[in-house]
């Protein structure tokens, strides 16, 4: 029972946490300082030769480094069950973006329809990597779809499943993971030697979430449309993960996602995922807010009801 509480209640404590109050922005959080390491780390080593060694280095070490560290805090807190329980339950909150991710979509949708393209695409710029300057009132809503989407699968169900398997150590680690790729996995000449491991550890941490997010957004909403977007679909995208829960959505909303956009000054030709090139509207963003929801919950339902039955049955 010990054992079940530990994995259990941290689970669905730190998920009520994020329901209700998301990330507030006036407290510390973990990927703020992995941000700052991997800053300082690639101001070390990002010149000179051997970019390449020397970024995989540094995507290891701290990867590395971050298990570690989570698994040895926890060990040490093991002999007081109620610190345990606290330090797991605060950084599952921690590990999950639900909650926040929705906030800043709605506060792009908020900002074009009362203050305006401008205010739109400055909100925008708070959440996607693309350059959001010339970007119609369109291609703004559509770019918060489209995050909204992806982050679904690399902001909550990934994470989720890294503690279904490791616990908070694997939970931290699979967010250094997703911060490196976010700040060194660029194509461009400054990080494309240097950030090409931390890249690739993105796509393999990546690569069965981005697909289960699909699944369960098909089966939650009941779209065929969406089951057949993401077989026609799915593979389309540059990244080896993303084209799958966007290709959900496209079916769900009929709509259309892909295009140009300009990410590091670079022009990225993306292909298009759907077909109804249609104006999309706060009706399509309400469909997601739920659908975000609903998966979220069912995620964490199956990890806590799975997790404890192997738990009781020893394995």
């Amino acid at each position: 029972m010990d054992l079940i509480l530990k994995f259990v209640l941290p689970l669905l404590l730190g998920y009520l946490l994020d329901l209700c109050i998301g990330d507030p922005k006036t407290w510390p959080h973990p990927v703020q300082y992995f941000g700052r390491l991997i800053q300082k780390g690639t101001q070390l080593l990002n010149k000179g030769k051997h970019r390449l060694l020397k970024g995989a280095f540094l995507a290891l070490f701290l990867c590395a480094a971050t298990y570690c560290f989570f698994w040895y805090a926890q060990h040490l807190l093991a002999r007081w069950p109620v610190a345990e329980y606290c330090f797991a339950t605060l950084f599952v909150f921690f590990g999950l973006a639900n909650k926040s991710l929705l906030q800043e979509g709605e506060r792009v949708f908020k900002a074009l329809d009362k203050e305006g393209l401008e205010a739109g695409r400055k909100q925008l710029s708070n959440i996607v990597g693309r350059d959001t300057r010339v970007l119609s009132s369109q291609q703004v809503r559509i770019a918060v779809l489209e995050s909204m989407s992806e982050n679904l699968s690399d902001g909550v169900v990934a994470p989720l499943i890294f503690y279904a398997f490791l616990g908070v150590p694997g939970m931290m680690l699979y967010k250094m993971i997703n911060t490196l790729d976010s700040m060194i996995g660029y194509r461009n000449e400054t990080y494309y030697l240097f950030g090409r491991v931390a890249a690739r550890l993105d796509d393999i941490a990546n690569f069965i979430p981005a697909r289960i997010t699909a699944f369960l957004m098909i089966m939650l909403y009941g779209s065929s449309r969406a089951g057949h977007f993401v077989l026609k679909y799915g593979s389309a995208h540059a990244s080896p993960n993303s084209g799958y829960p966007e290709a959900a959505l496209a079916g769900i909303l009929d709509c259309r996602f892909g295009g140009a956009n300009v990410y590091q000054g670079r022009l990225v030709v993306k292909p298009y995922i759907g077909e109804n090139d249609r104006m999309v509207n706060d009706r399509d963003f309400k469909k997601v807010k739920w659908i975000n929801h609903s998966v979220t919950f069912v995620v964490v339902i199956m990890i806590a009801s799975v997790g404890a039955y192997f738990i009781w049955l020893g394995i």
